[in-house]
């Protein structure tokens, strides 16, 4: 079982985002990410300062967790419900370029790898990543809610 899914994931997306921008140096925001939107179904632009960090920590987190994941089920999971004047709301896809520009920068950085037509996984450098950022999140959390202990697995206690 993976740690990742123990811990908020809010928490660790912020903690993972946090590493990337510190540790990981081909990891970095386009000239033109600052100006567009994440998808049809959104009004504005992210207005976050760390937005390309964070899109990236969630990227890894949910390729940890739901992996081997591919483009399109990423675009499905980031898109979201819109109302488009008198017509229905209904659901559309995230923008692929978001995505898949992110991807291809944890792919240069080592921390993620194709596998074949099947989709992105981690590497095994990106699950160490990812598994000791949930560990020391998870040792805090327990400090903090000693009650959370009898929930989490063997190997945390």
């Amino acid at each position: 079982m993976p740690l990742a899914q123990y811990v908020p994931a809010d928490k660790l997306i912020h903690a993972l985002a946090e590493y990337l921008k510190e540790n990981v140096k081909e990891v970095s925001p386009l000239p033109w990410s600052s100006y567009v939107k994440t998808g049809s179904h959104v009004e504005r632009i992210p207005t976050q300062p760390d937005f390309w960090y964070i899109r990236c920590a969630s990227l890894l987190r949910r390729i940890y967790l739901d992996g081997p994941v591919g483009i399109e089920s990423l675009r499905t999971a980031y898109g979201g419900r819109a109302k488009k004047g008198m017509r229905r709301e209904h659901h559309y896809k995230a923008g692929a370029s978001l995505i898949r520009k992110p991807l291809q920068q944890l792919e240069s950085a080592g921390l993620v790898t194709k596998l074949g037509t099947r989709g992105r996984v981690l590497t095994d450098k990106g699950k160490s990543i990812v598994d000791r950022i949930s560990y020391k999140l998870l040792k805090e959390l327990q400090k903090d809610i000693p009650a959370l202990s009898k929930y989490l697995p063997a190997k945390v206690k």
